[in-house]
């Protein structure tokens, strides 16, 4: 799954976005998104809905087998878990 992740479409506006961010991942600045949603995965198997970048923080969404979603917010400076919110 985590092979997808750099095949995903890419808004016409992100791609600066995008960039940017994988700087900072490089740089160290951030840690790897595939670190992230690895953690997400283990801790909420499912299938990844969508990942997103918002003012240093990754939010993760899952859905999971019983049909819960659940989002997942990661400091993306460190890795930490910030939130996890479920949605039925």
């Amino acid at each position: 799954m985590l092979a997808l992740l750099p095949t995903l479409p890419v808004a016409a506006g992100d791609d600066h976005a995008q960039q940017t961010a994988r700087r900072a991942v490089e740089q160290g600045r951030y840690v790897p998104l595939e670190a992230v949603v690895r953690d997400a995965m283990r801790r909420h198997p499912g299938t990844l809905l969508e990942v997103e970048l918002d003012d240093a923080v990754y939010e993760v969404e899952i859905l999971r087998a019983d049909g819960v979603v659940v989002e997942l917010d990661y400091d993306a400076r460190n890795g930490k878990l910030l939130k996890t919110e479920l949605d039925d």
